[in-house]
């Protein structure tokens, strides 16, 4: 059986179901992580990494085994496949607030883009790998929010500004590959498949309402972040 593109329409009934499931248990991770004690916290956020590790490797090993992986469509070159990585890592290293607050907002931001428009590259139509990609994007969303408000990682000031760079800089590192490999890494070659109101217009144009929306939902999730309660 061939790979294909999966798309789950938005707002449809599957769309629905998968996105309570997926914000419940986003909710009850949160809450049961905020009752534990630091040092619990930290593994319970361990946890998630463990998985992502696991979901990483699993999808990359299914891949090669069924044929399917390929430079042009598996490196980890999208930003949910970055944010990824450092997800994976991140908890078991020397505290560094750099990589945390490029996986805030580059795997908040994008995770909620894959579960709002689920597009299943390379799909096998196996439900493995339909879950995986609900747990896998599910964790690059709860880690960086559990870390911010579990485990005591901040937002600097300017961080939604350098954000904003490093992925620029990416950009002009992933575009030109793309040319090379014959690949859609960050979907900067041609738009994503799925029916989404941010993809205004057709290449590059797209590229460039992008700029402007991401410098939009990075302040705001900034502001949202750090405002003070009342």
């Amino acid at each position: 059986m061939e790979p294909k593109t999966y798309v789950i329409e938005f707002f449809s009934d599957e769309w629905v179901i998968n996105s309570i499931i997926t914000l419940f248990g986003v909710l009850v991770y949160l809450f049961a992580g905020k009752r534990l004690p630091h040092k619990k916290a930290l593994r319970f956020g361990m946890l998630i990494s463990i998985v992502l590790i696991t979901t990483t490797i699993t999808g990359h090993v299914r891949n090669i085994l069924n044929g399917y992986w390929n430079i042009s469509d598996n490196l980890p070159l999208h930003l949910c496949s970055i944010s990824n990585l450092i997800a994976c890592f991140i908890l078991f290293i020397p505290r560094s607030n750099r990589l945390f607050e490029f996986l805030y907002y580059a795997g908040i931001l994008g995770a909620l883009q894959a579960l709002l428009t689920p597009q299943i590259n390379n799909f096998d139509g196996s439900s493995y790998e339909y879950l995986e990609y609900y747990v896998s994007h599910a964790g690059i969303l709860l880690l960086p929010i559990f870390m911010f408000h579990n485990l005591g990682y901040k937002l600097t000031k300017f961080s939604w500004l350098k954000v904003v760079l490093y992925l620029n800089i990416l950009l002009l590192i992933v575009m030109p590959l793309n040319f090379i490999l014959d690949s859609n890494y960050m979907y900067l070659a041609s738009k994503p498949n799925v029916s989404n109101p941010f993809v205004i217009g057709e290449w590059p144009y797209y590229i460039l309402f992008w700029e402007i929306i991401i410098v939009v939902f990075t302040y705001t999730l900034y502001f949202i972040s750090t405002a003070k309660k009342v």
